[in-house]
This record gives C-alpha cells, structure tokens and sequence, in this order.
C-alpha cells in the first residue's frame, strides 16, 4: 500500500521534469538571424540609344564597401577574453587576561591551600583563499548583410553560418552594430569592432548529444530542484 501512495507524488515529480525540459529547449528562432534583402527600387524605363542605363546599377565610382540594407560584409571573428580573479584572508586575534586572588581582612583568600587566582586566554585564527580564472579564443570569419542603415550612418548587420560535417552541425550566428569608417577596403570588420555584439557558436548532433546533460539530469540541478 505506502509504494502506491507514492505513485502520485512520483508522476507530478516527472511531469515537472519534463516541463523543465520543455522550457530549457527554447526553439530555434531564425526569423532574428535571417539574411535582410536589399530594398528593391523601381527601374527607370531604358532610353533608346544610350551607352549607360541607371537600372544595370554599374557604380564605377562608388565605394564598393558595404553601406546599403542587404550589402554583404564580412565580420572577421578575433575574441579572445582572459579573466582571473584571486582573494586571500588571513585574521589573527589573541586574547589574555589575568585577576589576581581577592583579599579579605587584609589576608589573601585561599582556597585548598591556594591562592585563588585565575586567567582567561582566547587565541582565534581565520584563513580564507578564492581563486578564479576564465578565458575564451574563437577565430574565423562569417559574411553577414545589413538589416538597417541607423540615422546615423551606423549600420545593423547580422547573419548565421551552419556548417554540417558527418553527424553533427556547427552553428556561428552574429548580430551588431558596425561603424561604416571600421570597414576595411577588403569590405571586412573586425569583430572587436562591432558595437552590441551578440556572438553565438553552437552545435547539435551526434557529438553535441554526448556532451549534454538528459532532460532529467537537468531538472535535478537546476533551480526547481528545492533539495
């Protein structure tokens, strides 16, 4: 009888389990990482006759450098963060005191033949230590479009590159602002910088399974676990 009173108590239990589940998957949202194409305008009719037309877009002297929404740039990727963080504590108190035997009529008190003396000593110590290091390199390049020309110049860039190599898949997705006077003449930026960057590098497959934890494991050590 007391294993089916539990049974209840054990179904709620994995219900939440795989609620948790649930909302730790987020899905994929690619609408935010989308490639923007560029803003299609009306042609001009042709004139009949003449060398250059406006609607074959030949810029012979404009900058061929990304500035319009949907030009493609290159974001090349050089972050590498270095964090360590070290604390040290070392507390030290000591303590004595000594009261001497109490007199009466002039004769010190005794007591089993002794003098009735007495001292107090306290000696406290504390040693405490912390030390913390992180750090991170990812190099490469992924080619992004602009999404927005801002009122001031500045242009809004994002794209994502998914790479599929046997069983698993490699995912780079980036998101920012970038100054046009940043861009190289190879038509490249630097991603140190890219103002408001939001750098991504996942992977899912076969590999990424394996190194992942299963949906109960994380119900267990995430925040929902009360114990």
């Amino acid at each position: 009888m007391p294993s089916f009173r539990l049974l209840p108590r054990i179904t709620a239990a994995l219900s939440l389990a795989a609620l948790a589940g649930c909302v730790m998957q987020a899905p994929r949202d690619d609408h935010q990482w989308a490639a923007t194409m560029p803003v299609e305008s009306a042609a001009p009719p042709p004139t009949d006759g003449a060398i250059y037309h406006a609607d074959q877009g030949m810029e012979l002297f404009n900058d061929a450098r990304a500035h319009r929404v949907g030009d493609i740039l290159t974001i090349s990727l050089v972050e590498s963060t270095q964090a360590s963080k070290k604390a040290t504590t070392n507390t030290s108190k000591k303590d004595a005191s000594t009261m001497g035997a109490p007199t009466l009529l002039g004769q010190t008190l005794k007591l089993g033949g002794q003098t009735a003396d007495s001292s107090l000593n306290s000696n406290r110590t504390f040693d405490g230590s912390g030390d913390s290091s992180q750090s991170n390199q990812l190099s490469g390049s992924i080619t992004v479009t602009v999404a927005q020309r801002l009122s001031n110049g500045n242009l809004l860039v994002r794209g994502e590159k998914e790479v599929t190599i046997n069983q698993g898949q490699e995912l780079i997705r980036i998101s920012g602002i970038v100054r046009p006077q940043d861009i190289l003449q190879d038509n490249s930026v630097p991603s140190t910088r890219v103002a408001a960057a939001q750098i991504a590098y996942t992977g899912k497959g076969t590999l990424a399974d394996a190194n992942t934890q299963g949906w109960l494991s994380r119900f267990f050590n995430s925040k929902w676990m009360p114990y």
